[in-house]
């Protein structure tokens, strides 16, 4: 049987973890210049709301985490995204505010044990320690993987894109939709990625001879150009979505 566990309590399985959870994830969404400023008060703050899935042979399977923050229920008290959720975290944490709701930051099986169903138990256990922990509100911040494939889409529409079965088209949102959530609003900024022509041509693999638009792999959206400046700049839409 698989167990969620705090992270605080397998310290010999982080180096695997860091390395094992960073293989899905294109190397440009690392470089959120903003996340970088909460994420040493994240760690100390909210450890215990990181975990891993492992076996009973404490093998490690796959990992999530989130933070808490107050939130009144409605979109228009939304955070920004992902960042923004990250910030609203650390600073309410140190105003003393009293949070009501965990936002699910991100959630990762490892690659040779994916299809089996581990994403939505991830999903469902952290979820229900949330409310143990007294946050019954659970939202998150969701990145549709199949967007890549739409970087010209706006995330408005392709939120709303379904199948002939009527779930959502995006394989990422449709298994927290059979988990029981629902679409909230779009987060068409919930990251945004800067950095030097140099570096962007770095972690993509490619190219930018001139200023203007670009798709990237697994870019969700468009990546700017200006050689002028000699920068480029990503931002990230992401999907709100609400837990039961």
């Amino acid at each position: 049987m698989d167990d969620l566990i705090p992270v605080g309590q397998a310290p010999e399985l982080d180096d695997e973890a860091s390395k094992r959870f960073a293989e899905d994830w294109p190397e440009f969404i690392f470089h959120d210049l903003e996340v970088k400023k909460y994420t040493d008060r994240r760690v100390k703050y909210f450890r215990d709301w990181e975990f891993y899935l492992v076996s009973e042979e404490r093998r490690l399977i796959a990992g999530c985490w989130g933070v808490p923050i107050a939130w009144d229920g409605t979109v228009d008290d939304l955070p920004g995204g992902f960042t923004d959720s990250l910030a609203r975290a650390v600073t309410s944490y140190e105003e003393g505010v009293v949070p009501n709701t965990f936002v699910l930051m991100a959630a990762a099986v490892r690659s040779d044990e994916q299809g089996r169903g581990h994403a939505g138990r991830v999903i469902s256990a952290v979820r229900d320690r949330a409310a143990a922990g007294g946050l019954p509100q659970v939202i998150a911040p969701v990145r549709p993987t199949l967007k890549s494939r739409y970087p010209l889409a706006g995330i408005e529409s392709f939120m709303t894109w379904t199948r002939e079965d009527g779930l959502p088209l995006d394989p990422w949102v449709r298994t927290h939709v059979r988990l029981g959530a629902t679409i909230l609003a779009p987060a068409p900024v919930s990251q945004t990625m800067t950095g030097t022509v140099a570096e962007w041509e770095k972690w993509t693999g490619m190219v930018f001879p001139e200023s203007g638009s670009y798709v990237i792999p697994d870019g969700l959206a468009l990546l700017e150009i200006d050689r002028e400046a000699g920068t480029g700049c990503y931002r990230e839409p992401n999907i709100w979505m609400r837990h039961r």
